[in-house]
């Protein structure tokens, strides 16, 4: 969809529909304001018959309002102004996209933003309604034998500032929320396709796909071949109960000055996960085509590097791989060699994330990073200790871990930081090996993390556990979330000095 900013008098702009909000106990926003007084009270007298009462969620349209340019307007109530904020800004927005959709109403015009959102600022305000925006209209029907698209859907959106001057930024706003949704969609995309369509190699042509549209991404596709010269025996052993072929895509978008150190996101492709011989219960199994929602949201944080022309540079790697059992699959008791030479029992066929992770974690050293940052549905301990609202956070570097939860607090996508401390170490002991897949019971989200640090120890380096954040798992809005793209497309936002 298009996005355009508008300013000037708000009565006068010629459009299909125009939004603008309502607070609780008929408290009028100023766009809002300035239409009833121009429309001889139509606003108020609604209110005062009782028909709309402006409490978060409702809506109401009119039509045919006397001293309007508008065809319609769209009355949307944004619950206590004292309690409205940037969470509320983006529930209405999505809310209006939808709305608007069905309407089948090509063009319109929102005063949303023209509506102070707590402290924040201007460019968050518009960055996140046109992501919110994106939100509302994402659906997923690429699967179905007869999708109904909208014969008649939005096309443009116009976002209305008041009185205040377009300029740079606030243009970048908009570019920047645009790349965020699309990334994010794509992730989501990705993680809701199943796998038998969304394989290894299915995400490695993805992945090409995105370097083909941007020149400054290279994409490399590593096969079994090669991660076998080098190396690589713990992801390997992953993919030998499966007959897809496991890859390792290496994506490098150089956006920045030829010598700087490039941010390294490291992504877990798990397109299928059965856990192996160690096979799950069958209850939900469906939603391990989720596991690879780590790499696809690699994807997604490089598409929107590549769309916002970030002046940066970022490699994303993404170990591919299906988890199944297999007469040739990894057996509890194997003991593997990965890339970095340490030995790995593997007592939990299950832990297989960690196996794929650690030899692309030790890959990435080549690169010379000047951080790593991984992100994996990695535990059900993650899910356990923090919902569906947070992602667990672990890392060897204080400074690294506080911008990541700056980040994901700016945009609400939210992270929380574990311990990550040497006394957990002595859990992932083993009598034959360097050390064994799995900790125990207690403290897996932590353990899973102590795992890979013994692969991350040369740099600075974070692990996201998404495992509770990806997806969510029931009900009508079962799906992809397209987390935590818009948390890594910040932290690089901020990186290059851009946003707010």
């Amino acid at each position: 969809m298009e996005y355009q900013l508008k300013t000037g008098d708000l009565t006068t702009l010629r459009t299909a529909c125009l939004v603008v909000g309502v607070f609780t106990k008929k408290k009028l926003t100023d766009p809002a304001l300035a239409i009833d007084q121009a429309s001889s009270g139509a606003i108020s007298a609604i209110l005062k018959k009782g028909d709309f009462e402006g409490n978060a969620d409702q809506t109401l349209m009119l039509y045919n309002i006397n001293g309007l340019a508008c065809d319609r307007l769209l009355l949307v109530g944004l619950g206590d102004e004292k309690e409205y904020g940037i969470k509320g800004l983006r529930k209405s927005a999505a809310q209006v996209a939808k709305i608007l959709d069905n309407s089948h109403i090509l063009e319109a015009v929102t005063s949303l933003p023209a509506v102070p959102a707590g402290d924040e600022s201007l460019y968050r305000i518009l960055t996140d309604t046109v992501i919110a925006s994106e939100e509302g209209l994402y659906q997923f029907d690429q699967c179905k034998s007869k999708p109904s698209p909208n014969k008649r859907p939005l096309k443009k959106l116009g976002l209305f500032i008041g009185s205040q001057r377009k300029n740079q930024k606030l243009d970048q706003a908009i570019s920047h929320g645009m790349a965020i949704a699309a990334g994010s969609g794509l992730a989501k995309t990705l993680g809701n396709l199943p796998g038998n369509i969304c394989t290894p190699t299915y995400l490695a042509e993805q992945a090409k796909l995105l370097g083909k549209k941007s020149s400054k991404l290279k994409v490399q596709v590593l096969d079994e071949k090669r991660m076998q010269a080098l190396g690589m025996g713990a992801l390997l052993s992953v993919s030998r109960g499966s007959r897809q072929p496991a890859k390792l895509i290496v994506m490098e978008y150089k956006g920045g000055p030829a010598k700087s150190k490039p941010v390294v996101l490291v992504g877990k492709g798990l397109t299928f996960d059965a856990g192996g011989i160690s096979i799950k219960p069958a209850a939900a199994m469906d939603e391990m085509k989720y596991d690879m929602c780590g790499g696809a949201s690699v994807l997604g944080a490089l598409s929107a590097c590549a769309q916002a022309d970030l002046p940066i540079n970022v490699v994303g790697i993404v170990p591919a791989s299906e988890n199944l059992p297999d007469g040739d699959a990894n057996k509890p008791g194997d003991i593997v060699t990965s890339m970095s030479g340490q030995t790995i029992e593997i007592l939990n066929t299950d832990a297989e994330g960690r196996l794929i992770l650690c030899d692309a974690l030790t890959y990435a050293k080549r690169f010379n990073p000047d951080v790593v940052i991984d992100i994996a549905t990695l535990t059900g301990a993650c899910v356990i200790a923090l919902g569906a609202h947070a992602s667990g956070l672990l890392s060897n570097n204080d400074a690294l871990a506080n911008d990541i939860l700056e980040a994901g607090q700016r945009c609400g996508d939210r992270a929380w930081r574990l311990p990550l401390w040497d006394d957990y170490q002595s859990q992932l002991d083993s009598n034959f090996a360097d050390m064994a897949n799995i900790g125990g019971k207690g403290a897996g989200t932590i353990t899973a993390a102590c795992f890979l640090s013994r692969y991350t120890k040369e740099y600075k380096w974070a692990h996201l556990d998404i495992a509770g954040t990806a997806w969510i798992s029931n009900g009508s809005n079962k799906g992809g979330t397209g987390r935590p793209v818009s948390l890594l497309t910040h932290y690089l936002l901020k990186r290059c000095k851009l946003g707010d």
